[in-house]
């Protein structure tokens, strides 16, 4: 039988929001603001500063570059965990759990460690400060988020669906398309869309490994800050936001966020 909650627990929780969103209602406040300064409360609204990042080109061109980096690196992130999490997932052998434990690892290292790894290894390879350096790198880091949710997609799967398709004469290939791939599906999506948001928000490791032909958006704010702090910073988060928010609602009416994340019938 469920329970109401008390008005203490309503409280509660609706300050533990409030302290959650207060930062990104900030920052969006103060992007609207008209004046040269980060200042709030602000004496009126203005698009000023959202007009100055369409005027600036180091910002448009790294907003470009980071959607690039982040779609190819979720892409190719994705592609390499589903193999992996349908071994791990269907299969037991030995060395299984130290294969998981190795494909998790990259999660267990800090970033700045990698970002100094990444950098010797580049320099001496010929990639420090090249795009195809980047992806690996960003390959690399997304990956064990995008493993995670393929293999928890994966681990329901019952067994016994596959080999009926393959009973009734279809192709080894063909049962995975039309039957397993679908019911893996919701991870495989969720899986990217972690993947891509972590690759596009990664600034620690980029800093180290980034050059100036190859510069992400956070750490072309980054580079901003360390001159000057202005609203134009706040705008380019404020945008961010709205269109991560847009995005969001536009999945979740078209698809649905739990049946996304959760998959149907779990």
């Amino acid at each position: 039988m469920a329970t109401r909650n008390g008005p203490l627990s309503l409280l509660f929780h609706a300050l533990f929001i409030l302290f959650i969103l207060a930062p990104i209602i900030m920052v969006c406040a103060v992007s609207f603001t008209p004046l040269g300064y980060i200042s709030l409360p602000t004496t009126g609204l203005s698009l000023r500063h959202f007009r100055e990042i369409a005027q600036n080109p180091e910002f448009i061109d790294a907003i470009w570059f980071s959607l690039g980096l982040g779609t190819l690196s979720a892409t190719l992130a994705t592609a390499l965990s589903l193999p992996g999490a349908m071994a791990i997932a269907r299969n037991r052998f030995r060395g299984r759990e130290a294969l998981l434990a190795f494909l998790m690892s990259p999660l267990l290292v800090p970033s700045v460690v990698l970002g100094l790894a990444f950098l010797r290894f580049f320099t001496s390879v010929g990639l420090a400060g090249t795009f195809i350096g980047l992806v690996i790198a960003h390959v690399i880091i997304i990956m064990p988020y995008a493993l995670r949710l393929v293999l928890a997609s994966a681990t329901g799967i019952d067994p016994m669906l596959e080999r009926a398709a393959l009973s009734l004469g279809a192709s080894a290939w063909t049962a995975f398309r039309r039957v397993v791939l679908p019911l893996v599906m919701p991870g495989v999506i969720s899986g990217w869309m972690i993947a891509f948001i972590t690759s596009f928000d990664e600034l620690t490791m980029s800093i180290f490994i980034a050059s100036p032909s190859t510069t992400t958006l956070p750490v072309r704010i980054f580079l901003h800050i360390q001159d000057t702090i202005d609203p134009m910073v706040t705008a380019v988060s404020a945008l961010l936001i709205f269109v991560t928010a847009i995005a969001v609602f536009v999945l979740d009416r078209i698809v649905g966020l739990e049946t996304l994340f959760v998959g149907k019938g779990r």
